[in-house]
């Protein structure tokens, strides 16, 4: 039988950071360089360091109402670089491992307070101690897609959606690989009655593996597309060159130096959802209804801000020559 997949186009508020404190703005902005869809950036409110809960939840309600206002809809609660900052989930010691999941748990309550009922980021690295001897490396694998699964079943116990794990492109951040990403979505997933899924993230810019010797197919930010895209809600948009993942803006000059082309991605995207059925993970999980194109453009701390919303108004246009607002369905 045939599908209806919603396809949609968003920007991620890592724009903000450090720039803007005020949710209004936070909106306002957002709509402004053309963006109706906003994945919030866990750096601009993150729940160990600003404030105390009573002022994030506060802050929260007002990104709801802010984003009601000015007729931004919140996709999704994002990490941002704070996390990446620790080994979290995958630490030998059960401390850090409790500490970062009551991060995520509190993450949590965010979101549903801001809207939205989607979680997604990355926690954890594996440490070179662990990456040494493959025993421990299998046991921190093994732990790292059980607690997903206990994650998953708070997840659903809160109202929440889905929660979300990104494909990164070093060999401590799992899943790395084609291979990594397949096992990730099927342990995390499978035999979990009445948990939230787990869905992958993938990221068009993360294939550069080729710095730790990899070749052929994970190097393809269009392979991963079309193998995991029918199991992603969300998909991160960036320019940049194979080898790198940048985060430039889909401007003229770093269209012209970058080699992501967004006729491919899309094409790639409805092939994945047309042969989802034939993919072992459509055993565990059911492929997603929906994706957000989001564009992941993080800009370095010097760059002007007035340059910064231009840059992102120009990608939001280049942006919408693909996917209008309002969004595409694509028949899978």
């Amino acid at each position: 039988m045939a599908r209806s997949v919603h396809v949609d186009l968003g920007v991620n508020g890592a724009f903000i950071t450090r720039r803007w404190e005020e949710p209004d703005n936070w909106m306002r902005l957002t709509r402004e360089i053309g963006f109706r869809n906003h994945s919030f950036c866990g750096d601009v409110i993150d729940p160990f360091f600003s404030g105390d809960k009573a002022f994030q939840l506060e802050q929260a309600a007002q990104v709801k109402a802010a984003s009601e206002k000015h007729g931004v809809r919140i996709t999704d609660v994002y990490t941002g670089v704070a996390t990446h900052r620790f080994h979290g989930l995958s630490h030998s010691h059960p401390s850090p491992r409790a500490r970062m999941r009551e991060w995520i748990v509190e993450a949590m309550d965010l979101a549903l307070t801001m809207g939205t009922d989607c979680l997604g980021g990355h926690w954890d690295a594996f440490s070179m101690e662990v990456m040494a001897s493959e025993a421990r490396y299998e046991e921190a694998w093994v732990r790292l897609a059980n607690t997903f699964r206990e994650l998953a079943q708070v997840a659903a116990q809160k109202g929440m959606h889905a929660i979300y794990q990104e494909q990164m492109y070093i060999p401590s951040e799992v899943p790395w690989t084609l291979a990594q990403a397949e096992r990730f979505l099927i342990e995390a997933n499978r035999d979990n009655a009445g948990a939230a899924p787990v869905y992958l993230t993938l990221d068009v810019g993360h294939q550069a593996m080729m710095h730790y010797g990899l070749t052929g197919p994970d190097l393809d930010y269009l392979e991963w597309i079309r193998r995991f895209g029918a199991f992603s809600e969300v998909i991160h948009l960036q320019q940049t060159t194979p080898d790198a993942s940048h985060h430039w803006p889909f401007t003229e000059a770093y269209n012209e130096r970058g080699h992501i082309e967004m006729p491919k991605v899309l094409e790639a995207l409805e092939e994945s959802h047309k042969r989802a059925a034939d993919s072992p993970i459509a055993q565990v999980i059911a492929p997603a209804d929906r994706c957000w194109l989001v564009a992941e453009i993080i800009p370095g701390s010097t760059k002007n801000e007035t340059l910064l919303l231009e840059e992102l108004t120009i990608s939001a246009e280049y942006l919408k020559q693909f996917v209008p607002e309002g969004g595409i369905d694509v028949t899978a």
